[in-house]
Order: structure tokens, then sequence, then C-alpha cells
């Protein structure tokens, strides 16, 4: 499973993994329920490798913070979304010390923490933070 195939689909729970493209559609498959859907392009699709999380200094992807909560959890799910405010909140800033509180909601954060329990819970593994901050560099 790789990163860069992982969806989110505005009006569809959970995540998906981009199978192929057609002509007027993507066809994905569930991670949860591993059924294959066809995608049209008139729904709002995310690639998470394009979604950051808004901090002080600069944007963090997505894929740093999976990270650090992955080795954070030890490779295990992280606490459930459906915890309160503050525990969800107390557990993202341990992960993502310094994100911008006032851009980055409650709602947010419940929807970062259920992302990587569905991903943890498919098989994905995260490289170590080490690793993605040198491909960074080499990209840059």
């Amino acid at each position: 499973m790789e990163f860069n195939k992982i969806i989110a689909v505005t009006g569809k729970p959970g995540l998906f993994q981009v199978i192929s493209q057609s002509k007027n559609a993507v066809i994905a498959e569930s991670l949860v329920e591993k059924k294959r859907v066809a995608i049209n392009a008139a729904q709002n699709v995310s690639l998470l490798e394009n979604i950051a999380i808004y901090t002080y200094e600069e944007d963090v992807p997505l894929l740093n913070i999976f990270t650090s909560m992955y080795e954070k959890t030890e490779g295990k799910e992280a606490l459930s979304h459906k915890e309160s405010s503050k525990n969800l909140t107390a557990f993202f800033s341990e992960v993502l010390p310094g994100y911008d509180e006032e851009r980055v909601y409650a709602s947010n954060i419940k929807k970062v923490i259920q992302w990587f329990n569905m991903l943890v819970k498919a098989g994905m593994e995260f490289p170590k933070v080490e690793e993605v901050a040198a491909e960074e560099t080499e990209k840059e």
C-alpha cells in the first residue's frame, strides 16, 4: 500500500486506495470494507499526501504527522477519534507541538486520528521521521 495512492472522498466515509483511472472516473477500493467503487469527476477527492496541517511556522504534511504518530504509538492504533476533544488535542499537541490552535479545529484533529487508525488497521507502515526529513531535503 502506497501513501501517495490513498484518497479521501467527500460524502463517503473512510479512506480509499486508488486502483486505476478511467476517462471519467477513478476506481478506488475502500480500506475498511475492501469494496471497489467508481468515483466520478463531480465528487471532491483529496489525496492524503497533498494535505498539510497549519503550524505557527510552516505547514506540516500529513505524512510527517502520521509518521510521528506511528512512532509515538509504536506501530499501534492511536486513541479513538471518539475520545473527548481535550484528550484528542492533548495527544495531537504531543505529536505536533506548535500546531496553530486557531486554525486547526478539534474536528480536524479527530479526522486525522481517525484516518491514522484506519491506515494502521489496514497494515500501512510509515517510515521513520528521519527518513521523511531526508526525503524532503532531497526534493528541495
